[in-house]
């Protein structure tokens, strides 16, 4: 039996995955164990659930795979700084103490701490220690838990080891390199540069750029691509950097960058204008159309009628969805952890299928990823006994009672906390660690946004739709599992703008209802769409259709589990403390209900923004 563990580390969002014999048995990033937002550390108590989950010790482990190469790395970094000296010293005398302490003996310090979980393992007894480039990482995590026997992988996302964007075509269980673009030309750093500049922290607001988008307007394109980045047809680029302070600074930006976009940065927090929508909006379609033209010149080159998609880049889910639209492929998959987290899972697939030469079966429509349901989960029992120590109160449900409870408190816009089954690998809530509410209601974007998630009142909510009735309310007609693909709204639940509506814009468009489901509806009529399955979520694929057998609506909104700043609840205890600190009114822990007007009030520090950082 062969048991691989693949780590990612030390830049951010950290994880472990353990694979058994090429199944994918358990994978979680660090951050949910220690509630520290995108945590790089190294993940210690990912790697024990891992181990937990698998039943079985540290010493049971044949192959140890770190997800990038750091020397690779390091070279990279010093041909940077001397291709750029004299600027950038000070970013160099930063950096370089770091990297001499740590990174450049990192395979040491790597079996130091792995050994931790040794149980007086010897380092001479460690398993062997393996390390995959970091693209390669992403495009195994792609391809491997593919259901495809046959596709071309397009990575994308910020910087690996020297890679920016490469491309694959995997065969069966062989991943062959076709190109890519080096550093420091990058559409990931571009579209950081602008998370930057529109005052959001790099690493972690994209997300919200892309949300922002729809209130501007493409105003600033033509400078983008007069002045930032050279596209070809074929969506090859260089990016033109006296603009950019990457290289050599400590920002991401440059005074070349302030003077074509009208000024500084916008400070963090300030109020949004309407420069920074048209801002956001204007990097948006950039970047999709590069998207675009590269997946358009993978199917003229290779032929191949699927594509899989990881790296950063491909939490793009607006990007995504006019791929499926307007590219070329028959098939699209996109890595639920196509960050750095889903590097653990990648590096591990990698090993077993091209180090270990094992073949790999695929149908071509079931993918490995048990739904990304990959992390722990908690049984009543265990439930019960928190509930009893805190003494609070709650009621206990059959399934099916359960769900009619539910479907008729969201029926009624009450919001709830949703926690069941196992936690969720990579950075989307899918009904495992999830606050639902009812998309038909016209305040709950509102209400969530201020009251639930305490984050900026323009930020957009998915909704969850039975896969059986997805082409009812989206113009979609595939799966959507993982949040990943932005869909039109039908045209047939859509509502017409008024006179006075169409005179309006920006921020003041939020409160103008688009369609039936105005909670989940975009400005330009989208949604970013999760279809629900039976057979890897059937209790909350019960909740949807006991929804709609009462309501006549398949659709729910579905948001992360959190607030703003805490990463994704792991733990009852996690759910209840958030519950508590929020405006929540229902809290369900598997088959356990509580009710916010029947709870104490939280003992002790209830401000959650004393605990979290903003992000």
């Amino acid at each position: 039996m062969a048991c691989i563990l693949g780590v990612s580390a030390y830049y951010h969002d950290s994880a472990a995955c353990l694979v058994r014999d090429g199944e994918i048995v358990a994978a979680a990033q660090e951050e949910r164990f220690t509630r520290k937002k995108h945590d790089p550390g190294f993940p210690h108590r990912a790697i024990d659930y891992c181990l937990r989950e698998g039943g079985i010790r540290f010493g049971d482990i044949t192959h140890l795979v770190f997800y990038d190469k750091p020397l690779v790395k390091f070279e990279r970094l010093l041909e940077t700084y001397l291709a750029f000296a004299p600027a950038g010293l000070q970013s160099f005398l930063a950096a370089m103490p770091v990297w001499m302490k740590e990174k450049l003996l990192l395979k040491t310090l790597l079996r130091d701490e792995f050994l931790k979980h040794g149980e007086g393992m010897a380092k001479s007894d460690l398993p062997q220690l393996l390390f995959s480039e970091h693209h390669e990482s992403h495009a195994a995590s792609a391809f491997f838990a593919s259901p495809y026997d046959s596709a071309v992988v397009l990575c994308m996302d910020g910087v690996g080891e020297w890679a920016t964007t490469s491309a694959w075509q995997g065969q069966g269980n062989t991943l062959t390199p076709l190109w890519e673009i080096p550093f420091p030309h990058s559409l990931g750093l571009l579209y950081s540069a602008f998370t930057y500049y529109t005052g959001f922290k790099v690493n972690s607001g994209e997300y919200k750029v892309m949300g922002l988008a729809p209130y501007g307007e493409p105003k600033y394109v033509k400078a983008i691509y007069e002045h930032l980045i050279d596209v070809k047809p074929d969506g090859t680029f260089r990016l033109n950097m006296e603009y950019f302070n990457y290289c050599t600074g400590l920002t991401m930006t440059s005074r070349k960058f302030d003077h074509v976009f009208g000024g500084p940065p916008r400070t963090p927090e300030a109020k949004l204008g309407q420069r920074e929508m048209d801002l956001a909006r204007s990097v948006q379609e950039v970047t999709e159309e590069v998207m675009l033209r590269l997946a358009r010149t993978l199917h003229r080159e290779t032929g191949v009628e699927n594509l899989c998609l990881a790296g950063g880049v491909a939490l793009n889910c607006v990007g995504n969805g006019r791929i499926l639209r307007e590219g070329p492929h028959k098939g699209l998959w996109i890595q639920p952890a196509a960050g750095d987290a889903g590097g653990a899972l990648g590096a591990a697939l990698s090993v077993w299928h091209q180090f270990e030469g094992k073949p790999r079966v695929s149908d071509g429509k079931r993918d490995k990823m048990k739904g990304t349901y990959l992390g722990p989960a908690f049984t009543n029992a265990e439930i019960e006994e928190f509930l009893r120590a805190k003494d609070a109160p709650y009621i206990r449900l059959d399934d099916a009672a359960l769900a009619e409870q539910v479907a008729k408190d969201l029926a009624a816009e009450k919001v709830v906390g949703w926690l069941q089954g196992r936690m969720e690998f990579g950075p989307r809530s899918l009904g495992g660690r999830s606050i639902l509410g009812d998309a038909r209601s016209t305040k709950m974007q509102s209400v969530m946004n201020l009251k639930i998630k305490y984050r900026e009142s323009f930020r957009p909510f998915a909704p969850s739709v039975l896969r059986e009735r997805v082409a009812d309310y989206f113009d979609l007609h595939s799966d959507s599992p993982y949040m990943l693909i932005v869909a039109p709204v039908n045209e047939k639940r859509r509502c017409p703008k008024t006179i006075a509506q169409k005179d309006l814009w920006g921020i003041d468009l939020l409160n103008v209802q688009r369609s039936d489901i105005p909670s989940v509806t975009h400005l330009d009529y989208s949604a970013r769409v999760q279809t629900v399955h039976e057979e890897t979520n059937p209790r909350y694929h019960s909740l949807l259709k006991a929804f709609e057998a009462q309501t006549g609506y398949a659709v729910l909104v579905n948001t992360s589990f959190n607030v703003r700043g805490e990463p994704i609840v792991h733990t009852p205890e996690d759910a209840y403390r958030c519950f508590m600190r929020t405006e929540m009114d229902v809290l369900v822990l598997e088959n356990c209900v509580l009710y916010k007007t029947d709870q104490k009030p939280l003992e002790g520090d209830s401000d959650w923004k004393n605990e979290f950082e903003l992000d």
